[in-house]
């Protein structure tokens, strides 16, 4: 009889295969455990693997070809950095304040001074550390300077300095003049005049872009550290108890001479003075009482009639020192002031050559005086009406009574 299911089929497997029974083996219990193996993934076709393969080989060549594109690209950026540029001639070129490093390459390569802005720009950021910047100012751009070149000399600011000089003896007023004058600074000036004697005399550098107001500052404060420097090596016995008083008396000293070597002479004839209680007559009082800080024109002489016109300048009308300076004066000055030569004299006066003679009494100074005017005389110039210094008034006696001539300034 024939082995069928109920639904006819011939034992065995569903597929018609006789099925594979056997008698059933046991295992051990290593067997058991050990895992079986796992089939194989399917393997993909040789079409499918070349693809990849093809892909990987190009994603490899264009990063070997970019690579090799960077390596040329910056050995290029960093020639041209390098180089020579393609400037002629030298130039000045202004870094305005606040400019940026993208308009600076930009202005740079639109003057012909650099032949590639973004060079400039990219490779430029790189040499600049944390809060380093191109400094503002006017540079000098020699011929030929490389990127690099530019961009040490604009880091380090060493921009073209220009200078302005003030004069020892020059009035606030006069100072104010010069610089309002000169073409290079800018800004306005300060609408109110510092007090005479504030500034102090010197030659002044600044970069272009610089403030007038600016430079007037830093006059300012010049003068008050000069002061004060001098001030404290004053002689003990000087016999002057303020600062404002020193400068007073320095400004009158700068006035009355020229000549460095003289200024303590000179200052010890108005300090003898001031400790005899006798006025100080000095002209340069008279023409700041009669000009102020203008100034006495060149052509215009100082009268024996210039010596009454009463002003809180004028000393030969007033005695001690007058309310303000009359003048800047510099370094010379103060310290003859401060400390002056150890003299008996109260008297000067020209002597025809730029310098004066110095008379301890009035006989001397007279004599002094006659010399002086015949010198004068000799070259063909009339004394009669001149003021002399150190000399009053007929009708205004000194201290000690005597009425003489009168004596010129210089």
């Amino acid at each position: 009889m024939n082995d069928t299911n109920q639904n006819g089929e011939a034992a065995g497997g569903s597929d018609g295969q006789p099925s594979q029974k056997g008698p059933i083996i046991p295992k051990s219990a290593n067997e058991a455990l050990r895992p079986e193996r796992v089939p194989e993934p399917p393997r993909r076709s040789r079409k499918a693997r070349g693809q990849i393969v093809i892909f990987l080989n190009f994603l490899m060549t264009l990063v070997v070809f970019v690579f090799a594109l960077a390596i040329v690209g910056f050995y290029y950026a960093i020639s041209t950095y390098q180089a020579p540029g393609p400037l002629t001639t030298n130039t000045n070129f202004i870094v305005r304040g606040g400019a940026g490093l993208a308009e600076i390459s930009t202005r740079l390569e639109a003057n012909n001074i650099i032949s590639d802005a973004r060079i400039f720009r990219y490779l430029t950021a790189t040499h600049l550390r944390e809060g380093d910047t191109l400094k503002a100012g006017e540079y000098e751009i020699k011929a030929g300077a490389s990127m690099n070149d530019i961009m040490e000399l604009m880091k380090s600011g060493k921009s073209i300095l220009y200078s302005v000089s003030m004069p020892e003896g020059l009035t606030v007023r006069q100072m104010f003049n010069k610089l309002q004058a000169d073409p290079i600074l800018e800004g306005d000036l300060p609408s109110a005049l510092p007090t005479e004697g504030t500034l102090r005399p010197d030659t002044y550098k600044f970069s272009r872009g610089t403030k007038r107001s600016e430079i007037v500052e830093q006059m300012a404060g010049a003068q008050q550290k000069l002061v004060d420097q001098i001030w404290e090596k004053r002689d003990p016995d000087l016999p002057i108890s303020s600062k404002q008083d020193f400068v007073i008396l320095a400004s009158i000293v700068e006035k009355e001479t020229g000549l460095a070597d003289e200024r303590a002479h000179v200052a010890s004839v108005f300090l003898n003075r001031l400790n005899k209680n006798m006025r100080l007559q000095s002209d340069p009082t008279i023409i700041y009482g009669l000009f102020g800080g203008d100034g006495k024109p060149t052509d215009r002489p100082i009268f024996q009639s210039d010596l009454k016109k009463e002003t809180p300048y004028n000393t030969y009308i007033i005695r001690g020192l007058p309310p303000t300076p009359i003048a800047n004066p510099g370094k010379d000055a103060l310290e003859a002031v401060a400390n002056p030569w150890k003299s008996q004299d109260l008297y000067f006066v020209a002597d025809g050559s730029g310098g004066h003679v110095f008379a301890a009494t009035l006989e001397e100074h007279n004599a002094n005086v006659k010399r002086w005017r015949k010198t004068l005389a000799e070259k063909g110039q009339d004394s009669t009406n001149l003021a002399v210094d150190g000399q009053p008034d007929d009708n205004t006696p000194t201290s000690g009574g005597t009425t003489p001539q009168k004596k010129k300034t210089n």
